[in-house]
């Protein structure tokens, strides 16, 4: 089997060559070898091992525990491959459901149908909302219940195409902050900075209310210390949860009161 290059690896997976760098340096990854002009190469056990990373990191392990279950002596690849195929299997049911609880309520919305209150929310997981919920309550205290019971209720007010655009603000904000990672800009950076405010737009609009200097740092250690935000933000970079962070902080302390 040919060996691919590091640039090569990068294009047919979808990870950086500045992620695949960073793998090696930890020792999640090493190049199969090293040519003689310095360039790194990866055969076939090399870019199994980088599906299995994908595949974990998709369900929210941090890097060191990816590593560390990679290399137990345990580990067979056959068996996670099997599990991965199951949750998307299941993943892949709830899109599905997903897709037709839309499709019933644009047509209801658009005059074709009469709305069915009943299948408005058929594929959504309320345990994971709840989940998060109780994760902020047992942080930070039960003043957290009015903060969150203050934006469900801006979210409501603002009506679903309102919310879906504003998820999509943030998931581009997320992008963009990636990209000024990987182009080596500084978090305190003006473009960087920009960002930052951007973001702190987004999470008014959010929240339902303006964040404070106190708030908006919180929300940003939230980033760093909570399982699921980490794994949603390395998955996009390597990095980005602290970069992010650093850069919210920076801005709540020059911006914010």
């Amino acid at each position: 089997m040919t060996d691919y290059t590091v640039k090569t690896v990068a294009r047919l997976s979808g990870v950086s060559v500045r992620t695949l760098h960073h793998y090696d340096e930890i020792g999640l990854l090493k190049p199969t070898r090293m040519g003689a002009n310095g360039y790194r190469y990866y055969g076939r056990e090399a870019l199994l091992r980088l599906q299995q990373v994908l595949f974990h990191r998709e369900l929210g392990m941090p890097l060191a525990a990816i590593a560390a279950l990679l290399d137990d002596p345990g580990f067979d690849r056959v068996s996670a491959l099997r599990s991965h195929r199951e949750r998307l299997r299941q993943q892949v049911a709830r899109g599905r459901q997903l897709i037709e609880t839309i499709d019933v309520t644009l047509a209801a919305l658009e005059g074709a149908t009469k709305m069915d209150e009943t299948k408005m929310y058929l594929g959504f997981e309320p345990e994971t909302q709840a989940r998060h919920e109780a994760w902020l309550t047992e942080r930070y205290g039960g003043g957290m219940d009015d903060r969150v019971a203050q934006s469900k209720a801006g979210l409501a007010a603002m009506g679903a195409s309102a919310a879906q655009d504003l998820m999509a603000q943030g998931e581009a904000l997320e992008a963009a902050f990636a990209q000024a990672l990987q182009a080596g800009a500084p978090a305190d950076s003006a473009a960087t900075q920009a960002l930052a405010r951007r973001w702190c737009d987004w999470i008014a609009a959010a929240w339902n209310r303006a964040p404070d200097r106190a708030a908006f740092e919180g929300l940003s250690r939230l980033y760093e210390d909570h399982p699921e935000f980490r794994a949603r933000y390395e998955a996009r970079c390597a990095g980005l949860t602290e970069y992010l962070g650093v850069a919210l902080r920076a801005f709540a302390e020059r911006e914010l009161a």
